[in-house]
């Protein structure tokens, strides 16, 4: 179920310049700044995907200085939250949480608690719980499904409810319920690191600006003139086309798809998204979802959360993660 997990190494040079910025693509400056600012531009890969951080600003020296304050809080979160480090706090949770518990950062406390909140207001359609399953699919280096019992016995297990997280001041533990159960933040650390980037940037005097890591975005800020932000979704079926057109102020703005990491097999598409009730890939007509929200947290954990409902069905679950939520399917 995972939207778009932190992988194993970055990607290399020669993929770096290929990958382009992911699903995004920020269209134009507002009309009302190109006159009197510059936009300052950051691309580096980050958390398995490529993040990139678009400041505009009179100065370009204090938009660097910004967005390299902004980019080391995407790392910091990395670092923190990757299930693929055993020293991050997920990695030790996942060695060793079964046990006697494990301490956490209050951060990592707080994402893990949100994600279990996404969970229960999702009925389990959101599990931050299924790494076991993600691993066993292992979709960029597999080209073949593994075999169906050691599918099966991962299925409808409802992992997210055998998490326990204290968030205690100073010092919050996470136990686990289940010798199976492995965390998994890649469908919702994302998005908290794109939030406290762009704290990083408020916090900095920056008005105006977007970060964007993956299928994850914040547009900061409007022109003067209230002119938003203009976005562009990549489309599920052409890289080099656009299947939808956004207008975004201080709005955050998450995407999941089928498309981004997947292998093929007998014709069938097998991608990243899994569904915990099957512990397989979501089957599902749709090929993507775009959910709209507050907070880039929300909005990510909501588009792995909807992605295969039609919109209704869709958009009432994403009302429950942030009662601001609008949803975009995308066949």
């Amino acid at each position: 179920m995972s939207s778009d997990p932190f992988l194993r190494r970055h990607p290399d040079r020669r993929e770096f310049l290929t990958m382009g910025i992911g699903v995004f693509v920020a269209l134009s400056l507002p009309r009302a700044l190109r006159r009197h600012t510059s936009l300052v531009k950051r691309t580096v890969p980050l958390m398995g995907t490529i993040a990139e951080v678009q400041v505009a600003h009179a100065d370009e020296r204090f938009a660097e200085d910004a967005i390299d304050a902004a980019i080391a809080e995407l790392q910091w979160v990395e670092r923190t939250m990757t299930r693929f480090r055993s020293d991050s706090d997920i990695g030790r949770a996942n060695l060793g949480a079964g046990r006697d518990g494990v301490r956490v950062t209050p951060e990592t406390a707080f994402v893990i608690a949100a994600a279990l909140r996404a969970s229960s207001v999702s009925d389990g359609r959101f599990d931050p719980a299924v790494g076991a399953a993600s691993e066993l699919w292992d979709v960029l280096n597999r080209h073949e499904p593994p075999a169906d019992n050691r599918v099966h016995r991962l299925a409808a297990r409802g992992f997210w409810r055998k998490v326990d997280v204290a968030e205690t001041p100073g010092s919050p533990r996470v136990r686990f319920d289940d010798p199976d159960l492995h965390l998994d933040l890649g469908a919702i650390a994302k998005g908290y690191g794109v939030d406290r980037a762009t704290d990083a940037l408020r916090a900095r005097g920056v008005r105006h600006a977007i970060v964007t890591v993956g299928g994850d975005l914040f547009a900061l800020g409007q022109s003067p003139e209230g002119e938003p932000w203009t976005v562009g979704i990549r489309s599920p079926h052409n890289r080099h086309a656009l299947a939808a057109t956004l207008r975004v102020t201080d709005r955050a703005v998450a995407t999941s798809g089928d498309y981004e990491r997947f292998f093929l097999w007998h014709g069938m598409r097998y991608h990243h998204l899994i569904d915990p009730a099957t512990a397989a890939p979501r089957l599902t007509p749709f090929h993507s979802a775009t959910v709209l929200a507050s907070r880039c947290i929300d909005a990510d954990a909501a588009s792995t959360a909807v992605f295969g409902l039609p919109h209704d069905a869709a958009l009432v679950i994403a009302q429950r993660i942030d009662a601001s939520a609008e949803v975009i399917p995308l066949t």
